[in-house]
């Protein structure tokens, strides 16, 4: 199993977190929530567990509990707020294009599990499945899937796109008026099979406003180096781990840098590394052994500038400390 399938990107996270917040969701429990702190969701090459992702949409549709919670998230996503994601879904020449290109990338933004589904030659049926168990959170999910690919079609195009359908599998609530509003429609159907949304021939093949064949190449290379470097946060130190290790490559490791850079004080960071039983002391030591053998193994620089990006007073100390690390020397390793 790859590691990425059970996550989602930091951009999703980052959005449905703060949509949380608005819908009345206390901070407090989306503190409870693993790996959607600020330092968590720094960089998109961290990647937040699933388990994560639903439980913020549970405190949304738990809190805000009227239709129209999903679409409510996607009213506060302008475009860019899923980063590469969305520039990949509106750069193509066509709607139909740019999202059957885009569609193998969709990791990008979440789990593999999570299903997303494209159909037809003409009109074009897009659908979405969830993981997500509890039926008021699938309601929840897929009214915000279904609406945000409806609002990026409509930036895309510059056409005020209606679907010519629109279902969902949850029953239909007592007023769906603001889905109706929402969707351009009164179409919708529930107690379906499946959650989807229909666009016609003529909406899914007009031109886009942005055609851009080259800049869409470029964001599907860009997509493959995000997905081969990204690094599950699958425990509470893994955060603080790449907060390290990124200090750590620029030359200027300290306490006080890492704790500022995840919104702690030192006094703070130091107890929770006692709390999961480790120290700053050896967590550095850890760091610059992986890199040091990760820049060994490149062989670009000589033991003395290694010696030097890892803080290191010397090669003499550098040489010693690989020894106690493996029991050689660091040219064992570089030959």
């Amino acid at each position: 199993m790859n590691p990425l399938d059970g996550t989602a990107s930091t951009h999703l996270i980052r959005l449905v977190r703060d949509a949380a917040l608005r819908a009345g969701v206390r901070p407090e429990q989306i503190a409870a929530v693993h790996g959607v702190d600020e330092a968590a969701l720094t960089g998109e090459l961290n990647r937040i567990p699933l388990d994560s992702l639903v439980r913020l949409w549970e405190l949304i549709a738990h809190t805000r509990t009227t239709p129209g919670a999903g679409v409510a998230v996607v009213r506060d996503a302008p475009l860019g707020s899923l980063n590469t994601w969305d520039y990949l879904v509106t750069t193509g020449a066509t709607l139909t294009d740019s999202l059957r290109a885009a569609q193998p990338y969709h990791r990008l933004v979440t789990a593999a599990a999570e299903g997303f589904d494209l159909d037809g030659d003409g009109d074009l049926t897009i659908g979405y499945r969830t993981t997500a168990g509890d039926p008021a959170v699938v309601a929840v999910v897929n009214e915000y899937v279904l609406a945000y690919y409806l609002r990026r079609a409509r930036e895309a195009t510059g056409r005020p796109i209606r679907p010519s359908r629109v279902t969902f599998g949850h029953a239909a609530p007592a007023d769906h008026s603001e889905l109706a509003t929402a969707f351009g429609t009164e179409n919708i159907e529930f107690d379906a099979p499946a959650d989807s949304m229909t666009f016609t021939a003529a909406d899914a093949t007009a031109p886009l406003l942005r055609p851009d064949p080259t800049l869409n190449q470029l964001l599907r290379s860009h997509a493959d180096l995000v997905l081969a470097g990204a690094r599950p946060i699958a425990d509470p130190l893994d955060a603080f781990r790449a907060a390290l290790a990124e200090t750590l490559d620029r030359g200027e490791v300290s306490l006080d840098l890492v704790a500022r850079r995840l919104l702690l004080s030192r006094r703070t960071l130091q107890r929770q590394l006692a709390e999961h039983g480790t120290t700053w002391r050896q967590e550095v030591d850890l760091a610059r052994y992986e890199q040091a053998k990760s820049l060994l193994a490149e062989g670009k620089l000589t033991t003395t500038a290694i010696a030097n990006k890892l803080g290191f007073a010397d090669d003499r100390a550098l040489r010693k400390a690989f020894h106690r690390w493996t029991g050689a020397s660091p040219t064992a390793l570089a030959r």
